[in-house]
């Protein structure tokens, strides 16, 4: 471990070992590192230095068990705790090192102007400049003009942490920030110590977990948090990287040659696939928590801004245009304009920029004398402030922080990010019929129309661009898109209905193989026709990785995903259509998750074209946009490889090695998707992964607003896609991430083991598709797996699953030539191998308490007691993996 890891780590994990004292005494403490020791002695083999092992042998899991079963459940709850507590902390320090490590590459990658030693940061933004511009200008200039980065946040449910915690654990990341300012003195780092100790002792005295549901709008309110706290400030710096990038000489002094390509979306109080909490109004409300967040932001900026813009007349003389505007304000708003002016005497920047910002804030309180009506037109008042600025002789004040509340304004408009609407094609249908029965309307079919209508609302106050996608789940056929057009034109609500881009959601395996065939029935619908004609024949689908993977396996659907974007990109050439494919991933490897950057270099030729759209879920936005650094480098990172995937060279690698191992492909897809559906479609299988597993239980944690069932249903299909792979997850079992892999690449092997490992090394798709399926294996327990599987009393499920486990974890470290998992990623190793024996400690105890559950226990008390236990743990080693859904 790094030493100021180590340093950070240690010192954390001391102070809550004084907090456990103060609370439990020095035999809390005691218990905690006996069972802290013995997993890891049972980890490594090794005798546990006295403590635990009276014989002197080995520590065995029984023994561990044994040790955990003997504590009551009181004393259990509070060693849980410790561990939970201990993993956010660890998670902390691992994030400061991380960012510390940024800092130290950035510094090291740069170097004096002209210096021909001076190298771009590997996955930056500047890298992806400078090997485009080297293929040749025109090439750079066109690769930019297509460029659109669309993030969407959703309110998927994968983020365990109550948000009282995650803002307990921001406090302590911001104490942690200055104990390492060297510039503080002695006291103020024995102060700032004494803080962190009373920030930690209240995140062990909060409740970990929730014990209220959330609504909608509390999801809403979240993730206005990441907005308010890091995006909104990591939207400008990353387009001053790419400027200066772009043309490093002037920078600050120009017009800037950095487009505002990112674009933010959100399904948070959209989405009502499934979700009856999801209405009309709560969709409403939701645009209007947006708006308001985002004027207070640029009321705010632009404050800031103009306070600083001292510029006097004498020096700075004010343009034609920008004394004519003034003179209109003062006759418009004669009292406001004196006052301001009174405070700001010949200074016409810092009163043309105060103005605006009493307009955005009229803006956001409906003051329609003086409120703004759309973002163009404040648009135009920052660009006449700039343009006089810049006559004037004042570039960089032009070009400085003004440009950075103009690409501000740009980007999010005032609506922060475009509210998409997602419904399933089902509910659509049953609409339709009744709408076109004439009779009596269904309390469904009615929130349909009046969510439509809501459509048209935010579209007459926001603009067009606030909210115009809507997404069918289980697109099934053209007529799905159809309905939703025909449900608006009777929903009302506007002059001619609301402007609609209906995004169909392909999400099963035959609804991925009928893509093509839909889209191709899209394009003569009258509604489709005339949305293409009006948006320069551009149209956007929607691939759904989570439920084809559920149903598929990881390996069938990541290349069937693969296949059906071929088919698409060359049925778009076709048609000359601009197509946008809208990735619907998730944070963890059996949804489609894992790193941003690999899985868009490794996308089918042609599929990204400057284009990228995908979903940002619940853990995964603070995890990404928790921080300034981390923010700003996962957007470089994505920003790069989007660049990079829209090249020739880049796409014809891909194409090359695609053709070439389209068999070998073939033969992996269905071996390994055999394998997968032989386990699942075992007589039982449901019955028994909800007995192995806490999944009846995680619904308890209320993480999110939505239910983890689409209805009433107990199958397997009608489970959604994030509680199946967070239950497997804390089994130590991780199957949605490999299953089915093993027997796949046998199959492959059996002809030309070095086949695949050519694949591998040439095929991008095929090294992301090993190399995920890698960190989920090294995420897995077979011991403990093997525990949580023993308590379905099926021994032969038992077996099939850990000897895929065994196969596939053989297969692919002979295929990637790695001696053991993770060889060639030393940091995430690292990490990983740390931490598995701590979350050993926690899955030990929620063995003991979902082995109890499963027995029957009569006592209610005890059971409510085992019921906590559990939810503990889960939410325990949800922080130590750092994945739940």
């Amino acid at each position: 471990m790094p030493e100021p890891l180590r340093r950070d780590v240690r010192m954390l994990g001391s102070l809550l070992g004084r907090v456990l004292v103060e609370y439990g005494g020095q035999g809390l403490l005691d218990d905690v590192e006996s069972l802290r020791h013995a997993v890891i002695a049972a980890r490594r083999g090794q005798e546990p230095g006295g403590s635990g092992d009276a014989a002197g042998g080995e520590i065995t899991g029984n023994q561990v068990a044994a040790m955990v079963a003997a504590w009551s459940l009181e004393r259990s709850e509070l060693v849980a705790r410790a561990f939970t507590v201990y993993f956010h902390l660890t998670n902390l320090a691992e994030e400061h090192h991380r960012i510390r490590t940024l800092r130290e590459r950035d510094a090291a990658s740069a170097a004096a102007p002209g210096d021909a030693r001076a190298e771009p940061l590997s996955d930056s933004v500047a890298a992806a400049v400078a090997e485009i511009r080297a293929a040749g200008p025109d090439r750079l200039d066109e690769t930019l003009r297509e460029l659109e980065l669309r993030p969407v946040f959703t309110a998927h449910p994968t983020e365990a942490r109550r948000r009282a915690v995650v803002t307990a654990i921001m406090r302590i990341s911001g104490l942690l920030t200055d104990l390492n300012d060297v510039r503080l003195g002695a006291s103020e780092h024995q102060d700032i110590r004494r803080r962190l100790l009373e920030e930690i002792d209240l995140l062990w005295r909060t409740a970990l977990r929730r014990h209220t549901q959330m609504d909608p709008l509390d999801e809403v309110r979240t993730a206005m948090a990441a907005f308010d706290e890091t995006i909104f400030r990591v939207v400008p710096a990353v387009y001053r990287v790419m400027d200066t990038a772009l043309d490093p000489e002037s920078v600050g002094e120009r017009p800037p040659r950095a487009p505002a390509y990112l674009r933010f979306g959100s399904w948070i109080g959209g989405d009502r696939d499934g979700n009856p909490h999801v209405t009309a109004q709560v969709t409403r409300e939701a645009i209007m928590i947006q708006a308001d967040h985002v004027l207070r932001a640029l009321e705010a900026a632009c404050l800031r801004i103009g306070r600083q813009l001292t510029a006097h007349v004498s020096t700075t003389a004010p343009s034609a245009g920008l004394s004519a505007a003034l003179a209109a304000a003062r006759a418009a708003q004669p009292e406001r304009i004196a006052e301001i002016v009174k405070r700001s005497p010949g200074e016409p920047y810092r009163q043309a920029l105060l103005y605006a910002a009493e307009r955005i804030a009229a803006t956001r309180t409906r003051d329609a004398d003086l409120a703004y009506d759309t973002p163009g037109e404040l648009l135009a008042d920052l660009r006449l402030v700039q343009d006089s600025l810049a006559t004037a002789g004042a570039a960089r004040q032009a070009y400085g922080e003004l440009q950075h509340l103009i690409w501000q304004v740009e980007t999010f408009g005032f609506h922060l990010a475009e509210l998409e609407i997602r419904q399933h094609s089902a509910v659509h249908e049953k609409a339709l019929a009744e709408v076109r029965a004439g009779g009596a309307l269904s309390e469904q079919t009615e929130e349909v129309l009046d969510t439509l209508r809501v459509v048209s609302w935010i579209q007459e106050r926001f603009g067009v661009e606030a909210c115009k996608r809507y997404v069918v789940s289980f697109t099934r056929s053209a007529e799905d898109v159809a309905a939703v057009y025909e449900l608006a034109a009777a929903a009302g609500g506007a002059a001619d209905g609301p402007v609609l881009d209906v995004v169909p959601l392909f999400e099963t395996g035959e609804d991925l193989e009928r893509a093509p065939a839909v889209l191709e029935g899209m394009v003569e619908q009258p509604a489709v026709q005339a949305r293409l004609a009006e948006t320069g024949r551009r149209m956007e689908i929607m691939l759904g990785y989570s439920d084809s993977a559920k149903q598929l396996g990881p390996t069938s659907a990541t290349l069937r995903l693969y296949e059906t974007q071929e088919a698409l990109a060359a049925w778009a050439e076709r048609r000359e259509v601009t197509l946008t494919l809208f990735h619907g991933r998730g944070g963890s490897l059996g949804r489609g998750g894992g790193p941003a950057n690999r899985a868009i270099l490794a996308q089918a030729p042609g599929s990204v074209a400057g284009r990228f759209k995908v979903t940002e879920q619940g853990e995964v936005i603070f995890a990404r946009y928790g921080h300034m650094a981390i923010a700003r480098r996962h957007v470089e990172q994505v920003t790069n490889a989007v660049l990079l995937a829209s090249t020739p060279a880049v796409e014809d690698r891909a194409r090359e090695a695609a053709a070439r191992f389209r068999g070998l492909a073939e033969r992996i897809g269905a071996a390994a998707q055999r394998a997968y559906r032989a386990l699942v479609e075992d007589d039982g299988f449901a019955e028994w992964f909800a007995r192995v597993s806490p999944l009846g239980e995680i619904s308890q944690l209320r993480i999110g607003s939505r239910p983890a069932r689409r209805s009433a249903s107990t199958s397997l299909e009608d489970l959604r896609a994030i509680p199946w792979v967070f239950a497997w997850t804390q089994t130590r079992v991780n199957l949605p991430g490999w299953y089915g892999l093993g027997s796949g690449l046998e199959a492959a092997a059996e002809e030309d083991l070095g086949t695949l490992r050519e694949a591998y090394k040439a095929w991008p798709l095929f090294a992301a598709l090993l190399d995920n399926a890698e960190m989920s294996l090294a995420k897995t327990d077979r011991d403990i797996a093997a525990r949580y599987l023993d308590l379905g009393g099926r021994p032969s499920l038992t077996e099939t699953v850990l000897a895929e486990y065994d196969r596939t974890r053989s297969l692919v470290l002979a295929v990637t030539g790695h001696q053991r998992l993770l060889e060639n990623r030393r940091v995430l190793s690292r990490a990983v191998e740390l931490r598995n024996p701590y979350v050993d400690a926690l899955s030990h105890l929620q063995l003991r308490a979902l082995g109890a559950l499963r027995e029957g226990i009569a006592d209610d008390a005890e059971r409510e007691r085992l019921e906590e236990l559990l939810l503990l743990t889960v939410n325990g080693v949800a922080a130590g993996l750092q994945n739940t859904g």
